[in-house]
């Protein structure tokens, strides 16, 4: 796969050589690739292999130039390595971060995923004053078929959109596929009314305004508004109110409050509070703009994969882990406990990621791209970084929208010397969204040979994101530092500025982290407890320290024991049966409550479902042998029933059964006398029993 650099007219210190070297290939240095030396791109690009251009400035330029070649077939990728790496301060020492880029560029495409679609015949519902709705509507009314729903105000007198009114009873859906229901609790039906204003002339208490609705509070029934409305009929207070509904693809909503509370709103829904004349900004001009684009046919990655078998949000009515739908800014995850599973609407899903990062599971997994290819590329950077001679890699995650930005900002900043930019030890590494990833890939790098893993957030984030980040922060970090590795391995970054970035970066310089001697080289699994398990035996062989036992934060934290109170529990192995990770077990030839601390993740399902109140978590990394073995943590002798002498349960659970129904009016002498029996017996003693009145004696 050939790679084509340019110095970008000598404004970096490249080394054509190293990275060639690095990458195995002889690389030729280009000061003007996209003028005068397009000769070289039209070249490469009529091969068959994948090219790789280290520019994405003129992206767009080397497109045409491609279109314009003839024999050009070889696809093209584009790296930045200016902004991230040549144009800082020490460019000059950011040879091995470029080649890292580079070599990441050449990884294989990731495979493609499933698509969700949309499709948006351009019905355009916008809620909100009336003059600033009629507004709205005359920016996108040659585009889009609009219909107003009126708060209030005045409007204009010339109708030109259907115009409804009265009470909102909800709005549901996304794009293509809103439900609207209100009821027309007016006496004006609006879509009768001729806006003639005769009804606003008559009316003695001008309880009519020239929204067309009736103040009834200031309305005392003289009904002149009836009489000169008797043409049109619009008025009639005696009408039935009849709830009403209606679908659209589009939703302006204009009122002061937005119809949906989450941070992230269903694609096709715009909230623009509604602004005084010529008070609209540039928020209003995009809002605009976006509508009017926004007809036809779409489609999105549906990124998440779901693993039923694998989650542990419920067992038997019962709820435990519930990480995901607490950490969706998009109310996109619901509980289904009928089904013992978690629900994911594909259609309000925006991508974050947060809910595979916080899944203890690995139930829920992202799949844009797939937990693999995150750990090829990551392991791919870190590996020719460390091959041409860097240290101390920092991965720097931000997201491909406000961060990508903010880092190119920095990188320009740096060219015109108003900054320091980025650090020639710092590999920045774009995401979909900065909550994709989390513990197993931050561990992993870390154990493919990155000192530190700084994640960036400008402010977009949804706050419940930023506690998700930290909590995983904190196990990680815990894990690390249990392991005597020393320093801080993980930040969180947040910076909304050019100068707060540099200074933050800057300041990375003055940490040293301690990380393990050797650098992995397994492959992250599809599977995140796989992953994890392969991250944690890499740092623990490697580690300076090695305790039987690490303690862990009780937030977010996927690892843990439980404990188990022998006084209280009667083995009634109701928590085997809530477990969903197969952590507690039974033993079939014995009353023995048995645990496999490897498999548990802490959902808290066992210690819900006890009804004995005997479990309760410890959340903690145990690095023995028996971590993976089961142990037992309760057991007790069987009761044997005292007519046949054949074990049928537990001798604390029968005696605490007598115990609690020894007083009991329908439990008294024989009757209490058969609970010590098994069930065969104990129908033999109740048939056979001469005092024992029948039904059949009736």
């Amino acid at each position: 796969m050939p790679t084509l650099i340019c110095d970008c007219n000598k404004t970096m210190p490249l080394k054509a050589a190293s990275l060639g070297a690095a990458l195995g290939e002889t690389l030729p240095l280009h000061s003007s690739l996209c003028r005068r030396e397009a000769a070289s791109f039209q070249q490469a690009v009529k091969g068959s292999e994948p090219v790789v251009v280290a520019c994405t400035q003129e992206k767009r330029l080397f497109a045409e130039i491609g279109t314009q070649t003839e024999g050009a077939v070889a696809p093209v990728r584009f790296v930045n390595i200016r902004e991230t790496g040549g144009w800082s301060r020490d460019a000059a020492q950011a040879m091995p971060k470029i080649a890292a880029l580079l070599a990441a560029a050449k990884l294989p495409e990731p495979e493609p995923v499933p698509t969700v679609g949309y499709a948006s015949q351009g019905r355009l519902l916008v809620i909100g004053p009336l003059q600033q709705a009629e507004r709205a509507a005359a920016l996108v009314q040659d585009t889009l078929d609009v219909t107003l729903f009126t708060t209030g105000g005045p409007g204009a007198q010339d109708r030109r959109q259907l115009v409804l009114g009265g009470r909102i009873d909800g709005l549901t859906g996304w794009l293509g596929a809103f439900r609207f229901d209100w009821t027309p609790v007016n006496p004006i039906d609006l879509d009768l009314c001729t806006r003639c204003n005769a009804c606003v002339a008559a009316c003695p208490e001008q309880a009519i305004g020239l929204d067309y609705q009736i103040d009834l509070a200031r309305c005392t029934g003289h009904r002149q508004c009836v009489k000169v409305c008797e043409a049109a009929g619009a008025i009639d207070f005696d009408r039935q109110a009849q709830a009403q509904s209606d679908t659209f693809d589009l939703v302006l909503d204009l009122r002061a409050q937005p119809a949906f509370a989450q941070h992230a709103p269903p694609q096709g829904y715009f909230h623009l509070p509604a602004a005084g004349e010529g008070a609209w900004g540039e928020a209003a001009l995009l809002t605009v703009l976006k509508l009017r684009e926004m007809v036809g046919e779409f489609e999105k990655p549906r990124f998440f994969q779901y693993k039923q078998k694998l989650c542990a949000h419920t067992r038997n009515g019962q709820v435990g882990c519930d990480a995901c739908i607490a950490i969706c800014s998009a109310a996109a995850i619901s509980s289904e406990p009928s089904r013992q599973q978690v629900k994911v609407n594909p259609n309000l899903c925006v991508g974050c990621g947060a809910c595979t990062t916080v899944c203890p599971t690995g139930a829920l997994t992202y799949a844009y791209p797939r937990a693999p290819e995150q750990g090829l590329h990551l392991r791919t950077l870190l590996s020719t970084y460390a091959q041409a001679g860097g240290r101390d890699a920092v991965l720097l995650l931000h997201s491909q929208e406000a961060g990508r930005v903010l880092v190119e900002d920095l990188g320009r900043a740096a060219r015109l010397g108003q900054a320091q930019g980025i650090p020639a030890n710092v590999i920045p590494v774009g995401l979909w969204h900065t909550a994709s990833t989390g513990l197993d890939l931050w561990l992993s790098a870390v154990a493919f040979g990155a000192s530190q893993v700084v994640v960036l957030v400008t402010g977009e984030e949804a706050p419940q994101y930023l506690d998700g980040l930290k909590e995983q922060m904190a196990v990680a970090q815990a894990i690390l530092h249990g392991l005597g590795y020393a320093g801080t391995h993980f930040e969180l970054l947040q910076a909304t500025s050019t100068p707060t970035l540099d200074a933050a970066l800057q300041s990375l310089r003055n940490t040293r982290q301690q990380v393990p001697r050797e650098a992995a080289k397994f492959a992250v699994a599809a599977e995140k407890r796989a992953t994890l398990e392969l991250a944690l035996d890499h740092l623990a062989a490697h580690a300076p320290q090695r305790p039987e036992a690490i303690e862990l934060p009780a937030a977010g934290s996927p690892f843990g024991s439980v404990a188990v109170d022998k006084d209280r529990c009667t083995l009634c192995m109701s928590c085997v049966g809530a477990c969903p990770a197969s952590a507690l077990q039974d033993n079939p030839q014995s009353p023995q409550l048995k645990f496999i601390e490897m498999n548990c993740v802490q959902c808290g399902l066992c210690a819900t479902t006890c009804p004995e109140d005997a479990i309760t978590l410890q959340p903690r990394l145990l690095l023995t042998p028996q971590r993976r073995e089961a142990r037992v943590l309760n057991e007790t002798q069987p009761f044997a029933c005292v007519r046949c002498g054949k074990p049928f349960g537990t001798l604390k659970a029968i005696e605490a059964m007598l115990g609690k129904l020894s007083g009991h009016a329908m439990f008294q002498g024989a009757a209490l006398e058969r609970l010590k029996m098994c069930g065969d017996c104990r129908v033999i003693d109740l048939y056979s029993a001469t005092d024992e009145a029948k039904i059949t004696d009736a």
